[in-house]
C-alpha cells in the first residue's frame, strides 16, 4: 500500500508540475493550444513554437513491473525540412521525421526505477538516421520456467543495469531504404534471494555484454507516430564476442514487418509480424520473448519467438478514434518445438485522440486481455514504436 501511495504522490506532483510549466510557457509565448483548422485542443503549435518541448507525464502500466508506475519524460521534437531530389526533370520531395530528444525518470509499484536519456534524428547532410540511448535501471522482474516434476515456476530477480545502445543508418538515394550498424554495451548485476536456479550461471550474476551488428530497413509510412498508410520492414543482427569485450559469445537476429492500409476513408488496418532468433548462449535476461499487450515482459521466453497481430483504427470523428486489436505468438527453444510450444494470445480495445495534427501524433488508452490477466496501456503514438 505504501508503494502505491508513493506512486500516486509522485505522479500527481509530476502532472501538476508539467501542467504549471505548460500553462506558464503558453502564456509567456502567447501562442494558441488550439488547432487553426478545427479549433480543437492541439499541441502542434506548442511543439513548434516551444522548440519542440513536451513535458510528458506518463503512467507505466507494464504488468511485469507491478501494473502501475509513474514517469516524467521531457521530450523535444525538432521539425526537419524534407529531402528534395532531382530525378530527370522532376523534383522528388521526401518528408523527414522530426528529431526527438528526451530524458526520463520512472518508478513503479514493485520498486523498479530507472533513468535515461535518448536522441533520434537525421544527419541530413550525410543522409544518416541515428539513435542513441543511455540508461540506468534497477528492475525487479519475474522469470518463468517449466521444471519437472513441479511444472511452471516463477523466479523473482533484481537486475541493476547500465546500458548504452545506438545505431546509424545510411539512407540510399531513395531515402525509404537505409542500412548501417548498431551497437550495444551493458553491465548487469543480478540478485536472487535463495538457491540460484539451474538456468542461471554464476557468470550471469555480474557480467558485461557488448555487441555489434548490421541492420537494414525499408520505411515508407506517412508518419512515424501514428501511421495511416505505408509499410516498414526491418531486420538486424547482434553479435556478441570476447574479442569486443563481452563475457558472452552469441548472436541474435531480430526482424519485423509493420503494414498500414486504409480500408475505408476512416478505417485503418495495421498488421504486424515480428520475431527473434538467438544463437549460442546469451544471458537468460536477454533471451527472446513475446512482446504484446497484456503479456508481461519476459513471461514467455525461448531461444526464438514469433508473433503476429492485427489492429483496426476507426476514426469516428476527425480527432477521436476507436481501436480494436488482437494477435498470437509463440516462444520456443527450437523450431522443432514450435508445434508443442504454448500459444499465447492478446486482444482488446481502446481509443485515440489526435494530439498534434501537424505531426500525425495520436495518444490514448488501450485495455487488453492476455492468457493470464487484463492490462491497460497509455499509448503515445503507436504501440508498435
Amino acid at each position: 500500500m505504501r508503494s502505491y501511495l508513493r506512486l500516486f504522490c509522485f505522479w500527481a506532483a509530476t502532472v501538476c508540475t508539467c501542467l504549471s510549466t505548460f500553462k506558464v510557457y503558453a502564456q509567456k509565448k502567447h501562442f494558441s493550444l488550439k488547432d487553426s483548422l478545427d479549433h480543437s485542443f492541439d499541441l502542434s503549435d506548442w511543439i513548434i513554437n516551444a522548440h519542440g518541448f513536451i513535458p510528458v507525464p506518463y503512467i507505466i502500466t507494464e504488468p511485469a513491473l507491478g501494473n502501475i508506475g509513474g514517469a516524467i519524460a521531457p521530450v523535444f521534437l525538432t521539425p526537419r525540412t524534407p529531402y528534395i531530389d532531382s530525378i530527370g526533370n522532376r523534383k522528388l520531395v521526401t518528408p523527414l521525421p522530426p528529431d526527438i530528444t528526451g530524458v526520463v525518470f520512472y518508478y513503479t509499484a514493485n520498486k523498479t526505477w530507472g533513468t535515461g536519456a535518448f536522441r533520434t534524428g537525421t544527419w541530413k547532410q550525410y543522409r544518416i538516421k541515428y539513435k542513441v540511448v543511455a540508461s540506468y535501471s534497477d528492475v525487479n522482474m519475474d522469470y518463468y520456467r517449466t521444471l519437472p516434476p513441479t511444472g511452471e515456476q516463477k523466479f523473482e530477480f533484481n537486475l541493476k543495469t547500465v546500458s548504452f545502445t545506438g545505431f546509424a543508418l545510411k539512407q540510399f538515394r531513395d531515402p525509404k531504404w537505409a542500412a548501417g550498424l548498431q551497437a550495444l554495451l551493458r553491465r548487469t548485476k543480478v540478485t536472487y534471494d535463495g538457491t540460484l536456479p539451474d538456468f542461471v550461471t554464476q557468470q550471469e550474476l555480474t557480467s558485461t555484454v557488448s555487441a555489434i551488428g548490421p541492420m537494414i530497413e525499408f520505411d515508407n509510412r506517412d508518419n512515424i507516430f501514428t501511421p495511416n498508410k505505408g509499410f516498414k520492414a526491418h531486420i538486424d543482427s547482434y553479435w556478441s564476442n570476447n574479442i569486443i569485450g563481452s563475457d558472452y559469445n552469441y548472436g541474435l537476429i531480430n526482424y519485423f514487418i509493420y503494414s498500414y492500409k486504409p480500408l475505408l476513408n476512416n478505417l485503418i488496418l495495421g498488421l504486424r509480424l515480428e520475431g527473434q532468433q538467438a544463437m549460442g548462449d546469451p544471458p537468460f535476461y536477454l533471451l527472446p520473448y513475446i512482446d504484446m499487450r497484456a503479456i508481461p515482459t519476459n513471461r514467455y521466453q525461448g531461444n526464438a519467438d514469433i508473433l503476429t497481430e492485427a489492429e483496426f483504427r476507426w476514426d469516428i470523428k476527425k480527432r477521436w478514434s476507436i481501436m480494436a486489436f488482437g494477435g498470437t505468438g509463440k516462444a520456443f527453444e527450437s523450431w522443432d518445438d514450435f508445434g508443442s510450444s504454448t500459444l499465447a494470445y492478446s486482444y482488446g480495445t481502446g481509443f485515440r485522440y489526435l494530439l498534434a495534427r501537424k505531426f500525425g501524433l495520436r495518444m490514448g488508452i488501450d485495455i487488453a486481455r492476455g492468457p493470464e490477466q487484463w492490462a491497460y496501456y497509455i499509448v503515445f503514438g503507436s504501440v508498435w514504436l
